[in-house]
């Protein structure tokens, strides 16, 4: 379990400072072309934020590099049967589909339910996102191609079939569901709705890889709730007043 949890740890680290490596060059050219900015000058600049959101896929892929060679002890044994990325047993593939599509399809419902009833709130993720066009389309990329596999994998594959071990499936189902919803409050924190509705996503695929002892099920309704959001977020960039000016 040690090494599951030093894996996570490290992928937070990854995620605090990939980023900041990411945009360093640009930094350093800001810099040496105006001077150093103002921290309102850092929190405006959209080309900062489009390198912070791009710098998130070189992060994923480090991220699976590590759980990779973790769990396959650097290739000498197969990756995907030893982290359970498979399909459930006694249930068919098709059903399989249906019933995490549908869920993904609810939760997704749900959360719009309950964020246009009490997210009134833009989060720093939101602000990131209406920045510019190429962020939208950056974060929507990030959100469907790496995020729903990579966080599936060392979540409820790495660190959920370790605790599952050590402390049980019940343990295992919070810690793993609060984990997950806890790297994500920092970027919702002035909007508790927008919480509520991660932590509610984050039981749900915990609870999924639980009953169907796999972690493909949850990877489907992960992928299915992101690329919904995804969809939105890039095409109310094109139709946005701000961006057809």
């Amino acid at each position: 379990m040690g090494i599951a949890v030093a894996a996570w740890i490290v992928s937070v680290i990854f995620l605090l400072f990939i980023p900041v490596i990411y945009a360093l060059p640009y930094m350093i050219y800001r810099i040496v072309k105006t001077g150093a900015p103002s921290p309102e000058a850092l929190a405006s600049d959209k080309m900062l934020i489009f390198f912070s959101v791009a710098a998130i896929l070189p992060t994923h892929l480090l991220t699976f590099v590590l759980v990779w060679a973790i769990v396959s002890y650097a290739g000498r044994r197969p990756f995907w049967k030893n982290i359970e990325f498979d399909w459930p047993p006694n249930s068919s593939h098709a059903m399989t589909i249906v019933v995490s599509v549908g869920l993904a399809i609810v939760l997704f419902s749900l959360a719009f339910l309950i964020t246009s009833l009490y997210g009134e709130r833009k989060t720093d993720l939101d602000l990131m996102i209406e920045s510019s066009i190429y962020t939208r389309i950056a974060t929507a990329f990030v959100a469907v191609v790496t995020a729903p596999l990579v966080e599936e994998l060392i979540y409820r594959g790495l660190l959920y079939k370790a605790l599952e071990k050590a402390a049980g499936v019940a343990i295992s189902i919070l810690v793993v569901s609060l984990l997950f919803a806890g790297v994500h409050v920092f970027q919702y924190r002035n909007n508790l709705a927008v919480i509520a509705v991660i932590t509610l996503l984050s039981i749900t695929l915990t609870v999924a890889r639980a009953v169907s002892g796999k972690v493909l099920p949850a990877f489907i309704i992960h992928l299915v709730f992101n690329g919904i959001q995804s969809v939105l977020i890039v095409l109310s960039g094109f139709i946005s007043k701000d961006i057809l000016k």
